[in-house]
């Protein structure tokens, strides 16, 4: 198994993230996940940048040789997640595009913070 995959399962298993949770966040669709994260499969490096995107870090973080996991910055989205059946394509695109605009208000807000703290240094 690769040191991304090994890494990308340790860091799923220490967060108790879902892979349903990576594959809605990526979009990657769920068997190819499994494909993937069960070493099977080997991952692209656009798998690679999809799921890193997905656990909100970047490739090279889980090509290290020793990641470090803390729980600080843990997705808290996944305590309100619940399975409601399979989504149509609408709600699908929906969701996804929910994502992306909570993601945007997750940045602005992140900007406004650093530009906030800046201001009073």
């Amino acid at each position: 198994m690769s040191r991304f995959i090994d890494n990308v399962n340790e860091y799923l298993a220490a967060k108790k993230i879902k892979k349903t949770y990576i594959s809605l966040k990526s979009g990657i669709e769920m068997n190819k996940l499994s494909r993937i994260l069960n070493a099977v499969q080997e991952a692209t490096l656009s798998d690679m940048e999809k799921i890193a995107y997905a656990l909100g870090e970047k490739v090279e973080f889980f090509l290290g040789d020793n990641i470090s996991i803390s729980n600080s910055k843990a997705i808290e989205s996944l305590d309100v997640a619940f399975y409601a059946g399979e989504p149509r394509n609408e709600q699908k695109e929906f969701a996804l595009k929910l994502i992306d605009f909570l993601e945007n208000v997750d940045a602005v807000l992140g900007v406004e913070k650093r530009l906030l703290t800046s201001y009073e240094e």
